[in-house]
């Protein structure tokens, strides 16, 4: 038998792989059913005919799943890589843009910021990496887009990028593929926020750590989404708040990251949460995890 895809609706948590998973009624939100399945909304009348169905207007629907052994919280739909590229790429270009805007109207406006400026933590980020580790000298930003949110950007000798968009890179970052990345010896890969968004992150981790040599230093930032941390108590029940579903598909905890990185033979040097602008994160909170490690010996 040949390989078998991963399946379509995750029946077992994405970080721990425990099948002890509660789960929720949730609807996929709008612009997402449309730019990955071509989905739209409905608005069922009585012109339909249909005897034993309600009057009104229908989303997608889905669900909240929560692991109960790393708290975990996720989308039960996991996307393959073809609809992964139909959500991704020409990530806030122009028709990305111009999609959102009509269901979610001010988007593009509102988010004119990534764009100009990038994100503002960036020194927050380097004095965190800056007082564990050495200064890198070779970094690869996985899933970086154009490279302006790379921590140490314009002070390193080699600044690679590798992403699925296709926009070009800032001056001095270069695109490589990943064959080209494990070809080089990185002192630091940057990853950020890129986990919350990718179906099985366990394989995003496992190719990061094909091309990870004993010195090098995986650097991983996740948004600290609000329905956890103002949820702290493990037997509460937050997952059941999570009503809608949109680009972040994973909420984290730390038990969560751990695992994940236990799963994939990582070894945290320090984790942290760290208090930023609110602009980066979904919720609005303004907190994110930021976590360093470095391959198991």
């Amino acid at each position: 038998m040949g390989n078998q895809c991963p399946p379509r609706i995750a029946k077992k948590c994405v970080t721990c792989n425990s099948v002890t998973i509660r789960r929720s009624p949730a609807l996929l939100m709008p612009f997402i059913a449309e730019r990955v399945f071509g989905w739209t909304p409905t608005e069922i009348t009585s012109d339909w005919g249909l005897r034993d169905i309600k009057l009104g207007h229908a989303y997608s629907i889905c669900n909240t799943l929560k692991c109960d052994n790393c708290g975990l919280i996720f989308l039960d739909i996991r996307f393959d890589d073809s609809e992964m590229d139909a959500l991704y790429a020409g990530y806030r270009g122009d028709e990305y843009n111009t999609l959102r805007d009509q269901y979610e109207p001010g988007y593009t406006a509102n988010n004119q910021w990534r764009n100009e400026k990038g994100f503002t933590h960036i020194p927050i980020v380097e004095s965190y990496i800056a007082s564990h580790i050495r200064s890198p000298e070779k970094i690869l930003d996985w899933g970086g887009d154009t490279g302006m949110n790379t921590p140490f950007k314009g002070r390193t000798a080699t600044h690679h990028i590798f992403d699925i968009s296709d926009k070009p890179p800032i001056e001095g970052a270069r695109r490589v593929t990943k064959v080209e990345a494990k070809g080089n010896k990185y002192d630091l890969i940057t990853l950020m926020h890129v986990l919350e968004h990718i179906p099985y992150p366990q394989n995003t981790l496992n190719d990061i750590t094909d091309i990870m040599g004993r010195e090098t230093v995986l650097y991983i930032e996740l948004p600290y989404e609000d329905i956890i941390r103002l949820n702290p108590d493990p037997s509460s029940s937050p997952y059941r708040q999570k009503h809608h579903w949109h680009e972040h598909i994973n909420f984290y905890t730390e038990p969560s990251i751990m695992s994940l990185l236990k799963s994939c033979g990582l070894l945290k040097i320090d984790l942290s949460i760290l208090k930023i602008s609110s602009q980066i994160t979904s919720s609005g909170g303004g907190y994110i995890y930021s976590a360093l490690c470095r391959l198991d010996e």
